[in-house]
């Protein structure tokens, strides 16, 4: 019985993959696009989520500046959800609504990039930190999955949605994580040519 329910989430995963490659290959790519002309022109890569998200937005970002796959100069990017002490500086004196929009505000120049993530579309963080970059000029790549949430007309045309077709979370996660070796990948190939190891 508990063999056949760890099988099923597999089964599960798999099938909403297969599903969603279709309808997010093209908003991945026009993220690519965005990120590329972020890095190649100096800019840095701002990224938020709350608990899980928050796990992918310090892998995003390990993966920007460390490497994903292959050797390649640093790429510049911060997960917004690493530093304790301004986190509950700005979660004590102003609320928690606004630990990532402050830091946008305090970090975020024009030409950068905000990578945001929330499952719901919901999160109010992170729909403040949205608010925030366009202030500040940046182009936002929205990772959200049901029906978007209030992410959806946060956005502007400028900017990038990615949003999964399903509604349970665990599924939305899985899929944003592949999206972000997408992203890693797709970025690679792009600064240096083709794999060495193609898939």
């Amino acid at each position: 019985m508990l063999e056949q329910r760890i099988q099923q989430h597999f089964i599960d995963s798999a099938d909403l993959k297969y599903q969603a490659a279709p309808v997010l290959g093209k908003p991945i790519a026009d993220a690519v696009q965005a990120l590329l002309t972020c890095v190649t022109g100096g800019g840095k890569v701002l990224v938020c989520g709350n608990g899980g998200s928050a796990a992918d937005a310090q892998h995003f970002a390990a993966e920007f500046v460390g490497r994903f796959e292959r050797e390649r100069p640093e790429l510049a990017a911060i997960a917004l959800t690493t530093d304790s002490s301004v986190m509950t500086a700005i979660a004590n004196d102003y609320g928690f609504d606004v630990i990532f929009s402050r830091q946008v505000r305090a970090l975020g120049q024009a030409g950068d990039v905000l990578l945001a993530i929330s499952t719901s579309g919901n999160s109010a963080n992170v729909l403040k930190a949205i608010e925030a970059a366009h202030e500040r000029e940046m182009v936002v790549i929205g990772l959200s999955g049901r029906d978007g949430g209030k992410m959806t007309p946060a956005l502007r045309d400028t900017d990038v949605h990615i949003c999964v077709p399903h509604e349970r979370t665990a599924r939305i996660q899985e899929v944003h994580l592949l999206t972000l070796h997408c992203l890693c990948d797709a970025v690679d190939t792009l600064l240096l040519g083709d794999l060495e190891n193609p898939i």
